[in-house]
């Protein structure tokens, strides 16, 4: 837990204010026992054409250089589950 702990610091002070200037956040979803970081851009930064580079320049540098555990970043794709839930909400008000 204090890795993900150290993990979400370094993407609250150092990563997300810069995707919030660009109306993006982003997601950690999971950091396995062998130091590989799965996250997920959200709001703008989801459909950017600039996403893999972002993660790689912006994620991987900025997260490796202050949690050396973490050896991989890798960005995932999709829809994120809170974007999934507030989908379902809304279909389920237009058609309940």
């Amino acid at each position: 837990m204090e890795l993900v702990n150290r993990i979400e610091r370094v993407l609250d002070e150092r990563v997300r204010p810069q995707l919030a200037l660009h109306q993006g956040d982003i997601e950690l979803v999971d950091c396995d026992g062998e130091g590989v970081l799965r996250v997920r851009l959200i709001g703008q930064c989801a459909g950017c054409p600039s996403a893999s580079l972002t993660a790689q320049m912006l994620v991987a540098e900025e997260v490796r250089a202050q949690v050396p555990e973490v050896s991989q970043v890798l960005l995932l794709g999709g829809v994120s589950d809170g974007l999934l839930a507030e989908a379902r909400e809304l279909l389920a008000r237009r058609h309940g």
